[in-house]
């Protein structure tokens, strides 16, 4: 009998080893990388792991709920509510009665692994080692600083300047041991001579003219041309985070410039269609120039602007004006269609605007000047294929021309009535 006992004790120290050993294999098969991979593709778009947003914070959510109960809620938290559970009701009614989408094709371990990205520890910021003082300084930053270098030659200027004296007494000392005396010569006044030659004077006042009216020729067409006219706006808004990194289509937030004259500025719903979800950027956006927490305090100027409580997950009615910075701005008497150029034409924003995917801060790239524009319209040959706009008058210059491919000038991008009427 006691030999029958001591086997089903141990028996059971056996299988309580092997639960314990398999739960910890279970907890060591978990992927949080994977995890993080799952949920943002799955739940990032209601969910954060730090704040609420349209669903709750989900960092260490694991340790607030069953996990069984997790699984259920994840995969069909609808029916689970309809069940009548307590906790899943309670849920449900926290987060103002906003149903959550199910996801029935996650698997056991895929749930598993998102519930160890949400259970990592929260990473600390990285702090920035500024040197005593509050600012690096320019020799640390790359070399030896300007004030050394403009101190060096100020210094090797007064040390010619003191040879050049010390030459000439020198020089003046060895003529005089030597005997030789050095006339002193009368000399006349430049100016006096200047005057005196009238030859001199009527050459100079030509050049004078001639110098004075190029400058002035200059000077004046450069009269309402704002090329890299770069403003600082009341919200800051980096074209190349939204068209370079996340590839945000220009004609997305610029939709009208497929169908109107102008492309026109975005309204601020336009922002909250990402933005209601975004309340942060990446850590990775952080540049030299701009840190984390700038770019998080310009989402909350937008959310201030439209009125957005981003702990309530509502809009407030409170508005308020944002006075953006016109950029590019063409004269009165100047005619230019968008949708002509975009829609019909074929050309791409950047061919007037710049690589707008690599701008920080919006700018003016190109002049806009009516010498620049014809140019344009000289060299550009006109997109005719799949093009019915251009078929017909195409078919007509081509015979004219005798040319396959058409500019723009040839189609008539040069008659004044086209940009002035």
């Amino acid at each position: 009998m006691k030999k029958v006992g001591n086997h089903k004790s141990f028996l059971k120290i056996f299988f309580s080893l092997a639960l314990s050993l398999s739960f910890s294999l279970s907890i060591l098969a978990q992927d949080p990388a994977k995890g993080k991979e799952i949920f943002n593709a799955n739940c990032a778009a209601c969910h954060k792991l730090d704040a609420k947003a349209t669903g709750p914070a989900l960092r260490g959510v694991a340790d607030k709920y069953d996990k069984e109960w997790l699984h259920k809620w994840i995969k069909n938290s609808p029916e689970l509510i309809k069940s009548g559970d307590a906790l899943a009701v309670k849920v449900f009614e926290e987060n103002n009665k906003v149903p959550m989408t199910a996801f029935p094709q996650l698997s056991v371990e895929d749930i598993d692994n998102i519930l160890a990205y949400t259970s990592e520890p929260k990473p600390e910021p990285p702090v920035a080692s500024v040197p005593v003082g509050g600012q690096a300084s320019s020799a640390d930053a790359g070399g030896i600083s300007n004030t050394v270098i403009l101190g060096a030659l100020a210094l090797v200027l007064a040390m010619l300047i003191v040879m050049l004296f010390v030459v000439s007494n020198v020089l003046n000392k060895i003529a005089s041991s030597n005997g030789i005396e050095i006339p002193k010569t009368k000399k006349k006044p430049i100016w006096k001579a200047f005057i005196e030659n009238q030859f001199l004077v009527l050459v100079s006042a030509i050049i004078l003219l001639l110098v004075s009216a190029y400058y002035m020729y200059g000077y004046m067409m450069q009269i309402g041309v704002d090329q890299g006219y770069e403003p600082v706006q009341p919200i800051h808004y980096s074209h190349k985070i939204h068209a370079g990194d996340n590839g945000i289509d220009c004609k997305y937030c610029h939709s009208s410039a497929r169908t109107s004259k102008t492309s026109g500025i975005p309204s601020l719903n336009v922002c909250m269609n990402c933005h209601k979800n975004i309340s942060e950027v990446a850590e990775t956006t952080a540049t030299a120039d701009h840190s984390k927490e700038f770019y998080d305090g310009e989402i909350q100027k937008l959310y201030k602007a439209v009125g957005w409580d981003p702990a309530k997950q509502a809009y407030t009615g409170k508005t308020e004006p944002v006075k953006w910075v016109r950029i590019h701005n063409l004269p009165d008497f100047v005619y230019f269609n968008h949708a002509q150029h975009v829609t019909v034409a074929g050309v791409e924003c950047q061919k007037c605007h710049g690589p707008v995917e690599e701008y920080e801060i919006m700018k003016q790239f190109a002049p806009l000047t009516m010498g620049w524009c014809i140019d344009c319209h000289r060299e550009t040959n006109v997109k005719v294929e799949d093009n019915e706009y251009y078929k017909k008058i195409h078919e007509e210059l081509s015979k004219k021309y005798g040319v396959d491919k058409l500019t723009a000038a040839q189609m008539g991008g040069l008659e004044c009535g086209k940009c002035h009427y």
